[in-house]
């Protein structure tokens, strides 16, 4: 129920406790913070991912700026924020990618917190982004019209948010310029949970529940 900032020999920096100062947490059991991302002036935001589903930004200190995301009725909440990145592929105009894992999407806001659009991934309930280079990557923890419930895929998005290639999963089809239903077509993963890409643009597969597993390394085809 808090996020702690160390030095790489884990000395702790700072703690930050469930945020009271939004309102919306009458006890630090409510909070299950999953991912936080770090903006460039060092502003810290956090995804509530198991808890309320709100991102909460703070300044480097600490210090408590803003709350937005949750659950309700519209485009700008969420269902299960798993993950949150800034991505700085547009240097002029840095956004915020924001998993809605329930909803099978990807939604951006500005820096500030303003939704801007959703990124849909019908059939994919996906963990947290990873940017790398042009791309952005992530785990599908499952598949939603999968016959088992061990069901996960990478999938890898291009600069536009189209979906190029499915590791494990089905290829991604487009019609009338609109993304069908994506599934696991080989039981290569059991519940991937994250991925993290090199700089050899090897990507590594961290899976939860998989039978104590290591993460799978996978490289490039050269």
């Amino acid at each position: 129920h808090q996020v702690i900032k160390t030095t790489l020999d884990g000395r702790v920096l700072l703690t930050l406790d469930y945020p009271k100062e939004t309102g919306q947490y009458a006890k630090a059991e409510e909070y299950v913070p999953t991912e936080t991302a770090i903006a460039a002036n060092g502003d810290i935001y956090v995804a509530d991912g198991y808890g309320k589903d709100f991102i909460i930004q703070y300044d480097y200190k600490g210090n408590y700026i803003r709350h937005f995301g949750g659950r309700g009725d519209g485009d700008k909440y969420l269902k299960n924020a798993h993950g949150v990145c800034i991505d700085n592929r547009n240097a002029l105009a840095p956004t915020l990618i924001v998993t809605s894992r329930e909803q099978n999407a990807f939604k951006r806001y500005t820096m500030e917190g303003v939704y801007i659009d959703t990124i849909p991934l019908p059939g994919a309930w996906v963990c947290r982004p990873v940017i790398k280079g042009d791309y952005l990557y992530a785990a599908v923890l499952q598949s939603s019209s999968s016959l088992w419930k061990q069901s996960g895929f990478v999938t890898i998005l291009d600069k536009d948010f189209k979906v190029v290639s499915n590791i494990a999963g089905s290829e991604p089809m487009y019609k009338n310029d609109t993304l069908q239903e994506m599934q696991q077509t080989t039981k290569t993963f059991q519940y991937p949970h994250d991925v993290c890409i090199d700089n050899d643009d090897n990507i590594y597969v961290a899976q939860w529940n998989s039978g104590n597993v290591y993460p799978y390394k996978l490289e490039p085809v050269v």
